[in-house]
């Protein structure tokens, strides 16, 4: 495993394999947030032959990608191999495959994605530029990315302090590094990297922000 993997899944180390599955299971809170992010993203999503799913964790997200692009191939990748191992298991026989992998080195040749998503993975990533032209080198001409990620507004901070100071978010204290706000726009960063923008927007009150771009 090299190192800035390594970094990445120590930093993670207390998140269990299959968190998305159990805690949209068992706690309503979160069935009802995951379920409206899932209704915005599958929203934006269009038909694909091949998808990757960049920080995919247990595969939650990466099965309504399968399902809301009809792809006949998705990748999931997540640096923490112990959630690969379970989407493997959980989602077998599905057109899905996990692989633990790097987003700041993505493992596979230019242009060959139709469409990538990298769902709140970016505030966790060291280096969003080098992800960001990662995932443009791996997307074909005319390709889309969806980018999902927390605004850092004043009420995701207090929401955010509380889940992981209080309740069950405790985990993931500290596993945010980077911070996407007005100043900060993910959008900005997209189109500096010669994407073209076509819907940048904000829900739950303003506390995700959602963007879709092209590859020219």
């Amino acid at each position: 495993m090299n190192s800035s993997i390594k970094s990445a899944a120590n930093l993670h180390e207390k998140v269990p394999p299959d968190w998305y599955y159990r805690s949209i299971k068992r706690n309503l809170l979160q069935r009802i947030w995951h379920k409206k992010r899932f209704s915005v993203v599958s929203s934006l999503s269009e038909k694909s032959d091949r998808v990757l799913d960049i920080g995919c964790a247990d595969g939650v997200f990466t099965n309504e990608i399968a399902k809301s692009t009809h792809a006949q191939e998705v990748v999931g990748i997540d640096v923490l191999k112990d959630s690969i191992n379970w989407a493997r298991s959980k989602w077998r026989g599905k057109n899905m495959k996990f692989l633990v992998g790097n987003a700041h080195k993505l493992n596979f040749r230019a242009n060959y994605f139709d469409a990538v998503y990298a769902l709140e993975v970016m505030e966790h990533v060291s280096n969003p530029y080098k992800v960001i032209s990662e995932i443009k080198r791996v997307l074909k001409r005319g390709g889309c990315v969806i980018i999902l990620v927390p605004t850092d507004s004043t009420l995701f901070r207090i929401v955010w302090f509380f889940l992981t100071n209080y309740w069950w978010a405790r985990i993931w204290d500290g596993c945010h590094i980077q911070s996407f706000s007005k100043k900060n726009r993910l959008s900005k960063h997209l189109k500096d990297a010669g994407f073209a923008i076509e819907i940048d927007k904000t829900f739950w009150f303003g506390m995700l922000n959602v963007v879709k771009a092209r590859k020219k």
